[in-house]
């Protein structure tokens, strides 16, 4: 019989994450997955990163983990998304080579302690609703606390036209005995869907006729850490688009699409949907882009981004080669919807254990989220918090103004979800402190504390920020000048001299002739001038955050029972009953729950704790 502090159940994003935190907390950790060779595994496309999404990487990456390490060791084309907007909404994306990027993550878990068990995990270990471990190939595995990351895999079917095929991934199997197991056990449990496109060789596509897309010059990195070493050789991507043929094939066939013939019932992506409700939700289109993206180096194979479908493979291969450029497509594994079961995410608390069962953490797709980055930072809080309560230690939780992960945690434990949950800029109030270039000044102080990262780079990282100030002081407040060029290219004379500093917070000036940094300092100047442009943005909000706070953080008693506050409607009583949230700035998120029904709970808790002390 194995015994371990923490058991993770799952090889992929999420799986990787929370060992990995383990293992560099100096614990003891077994991850237990299907097969070795897999952990890792891109299940759908090659990339990391991308709107909404780079911000959790750098996040994670501040925190030490494993992600954006693995991303450039084996990223092979880098971009910067919404380069017109503001920083703060800016993101890194990365197509990464899928087979380099599974050999990254294998090489960091290989260099740890952590006890690789190839095997299916059948069965949960349960005493008194604390989980003591896991039944895996018949045998017990036991541990303090057990983390599921099953992704794709409870319960996963497959479904291209009216083929069905049991499993999560092509080529693997579903876990049935463990969704079996978690449905006895009457968690609320539910189905949700996913899907992937086909894929093609690259030889036999007519690139001459599609837009290149080129990478980023220079090349930038994932890693704001790992950026001595060299970028893998760096490949174009390309655009081509459907059109009415493509449409009318899809059209005439949608019918037999799994998705519309009725056999799913699983909810898909809003914002990655299949290419038949493209055509069905958005009939006055004409054509949709599809990105093709190259699978790795001198790999004949491309991952035609925009095209995910679950139509029968004679209708994917003929709207295919209907498309510019694709006459000749050679498809060597054709697209698939995958429907899985999910647990309701509002019965985990904000460190992602359960309510309904002790010592146990839910992380992934398990949560009702799609993407590898979502997967990956729930790893990674249910790894950290895994390991603090085992060393009795107060939990790991990020707030919304802190972390994108933050957001992702609270919006999930709060309100739940309706469709697969992605997250988007638009979902983080404070986005203007969340900029995915910030991420170590509000992040790796935190990780350092939690044993995360070692002292070296955070020894490193305070210098580099005494650095930062000293050139904020001593070369922008203390240079001045009377002039400076606008952004219209014409000098504008100033009454009297200036700082840069000051000169910089104006909106017309031309930053990049204001003055020439060189080395380091180039990355100095230009994190400057955005903190300088936006400070009083960031002060505002800074002060709304400071006065919410120390009523948000208020701590809701565990005994409170909604039902004897008097004036709190039944739709009120039976949602915050349901989420159970911790705090009140929790419960002030929850659809329907007004600033008056606030109000009435913390005159209610201020009553509880009047009776605790005349008690």
């Amino acid at each position: 019989m194995d015994k371990f502090d923490v058991i993770v159940v799952g090889g992929g994003h999420a799986g990787v994450e929370a060992a990995y935190a383990v293992s560099r907390s100096g614990m003891s950790c077994a991850l237990i997955t299907f097969e070795k060779t897999k952990i890792g595994q891109m299940s759908c496309n090659p990339a990391i990163g991308g709107l909404g999404k780079s911000h959790i990487v750098r996040e994670i990456d501040s925190m030490g983990g494993v992600m954006p390490l693995a991303t450039d060791m084996s990223g092979i084309q880098y971009r910067t998304l919404n380069t017109r907007k503001g920083d703060a909404v800016q993101a890194l994306r990365v197509q990464c080579d899928r087979k380099l990027y599974k050999e990254a993550v294998q090489k960091i878990i290989e260099e740890t302690n952590i006890f690789v068990l190839e095997a299916e995990v059948t069965d949960l270990i349960v005493k008194d609703s604390f989980v003591k471990g896991v039944i895996a190939n018949d045998k017990e595995v036991l541990a303090k606390k057990t983390i599921l990351t099953t992704g794709t895999f409870l319960n996963g079917i497959m479904y291209t036209g009216s083929e069905v095929t049991k499993g999560g991934r092509v080529g693997d199997d579903s876990a049935i005995p463990l969704s079996k197991k978690l449905y006895d056990l009457k968690l609320p449990m539910g189905r949700l869907k996913t899907g992937t496109p086909a894929r093609i060789t690259m030889s036999s596509l007519n690139l001459s006729v599609m837009e290149e897309q080129p990478g980023e010059k220079p090349t930038p990195f994932m890693s704001l850490t790992n950026q001595a070493n060299k970028h893998q050789e760096q490949l174009s991507c390309y655009i081509a688009r459907t059109n009415k043929k493509t449409h009318k094939i899809i059209s005439e066939n949608t019918h037999l699409s799994a998705m519309y013939s009725g056999n799913i019932t699983g909810i898909g992506p809003r914002y990655c949907p299949s290419i038949e409700d493209k055509v069905f939700k958005f009939s006055s289109k004409d054509s949709h882009q599809i990105f093709i993206e190259p699978e790795g180096i001198g790999v004949d194979l491309i991952y035609p981004n925009g095209i995910s479908t679950s139509l029968p493979k004679q209708a994917q291969k003929d709207f295919i080669r209907s498309i510019q450029g694709m006459e000749d497509a050679e498809i060597t594994e054709y697209g698939y919807a995958v429907e899985y079961d999910f647990i309701d995410p509002r019965t985990n608390k904000k460190t992602l254990e359960t309510t309904f069962l002790k010592d146990f953490y839910l992380a992934g797709q398990i949560n009702g989220t799609t993407g590898y980055e979502e997967a990956a930072a729930q790893g990674l809080v249910a790894g950290i918090n895994a390991v603090l309560s085992i060393q009795k230690k107060d939990p790991f939780i990020l707030n919304r103004d802190e972390a994108y992960i933050g957001v992702l945690v609270d919006d999930l434990t709060t309100h739940g979800i309706t469709e697969p949950y992605r997250m988007f800029t638009s979902r983080a109030e404070h986005r203007l402190l969340l900029s995915q270039n910030n991420a170590e000044q509000r992040l790796l102080t935190k990780a350092y504390k939690l044993n995360l990262i070692k002292k070296e780079r955070h020894q490193k990282y305070l210098e580099k920020e005494e650095a930062y100030k000293n050139f904020v002081k001593n070369t922008l407040e203390k240079t001045k000048t009377k002039t400076f060029v606008n952004k219209k290219n014409n000098t504008v004379n100033l009454d009297e001299k200036r700082s840069i500093s000051s000169i910089l917070s104006r909106p017309d000036v031309d930053e990049n002739k204001l003055i020439k940094p060189q080395g380091e300092e180039k990355n100095f100047y230009k994190r400057a001038s955005i903190e300088i442009k936006y400070k009083g943005y960031i002060d505002k909000q800074l002060r709304e955050i400071n006065k919410n706070k120390k009523q948000n953080n208020k701590k809701i008693p565990h005994t409170i029972d909604y039902k004897n506050i008097s004036g709190l409607s039944n739709e009120v009583v039976e949602k915050l009953t349901r989420s159970k949230p911790e705090t009140i700035g929790s419960a002030a998120q929850i659809e329907g729950v007004t600033p008056a029904a606030i109000n009435l709970i913390l005159i209610n808790i201020k009553k509880l704790e009047l009776q605790k002390i005349n008690a």
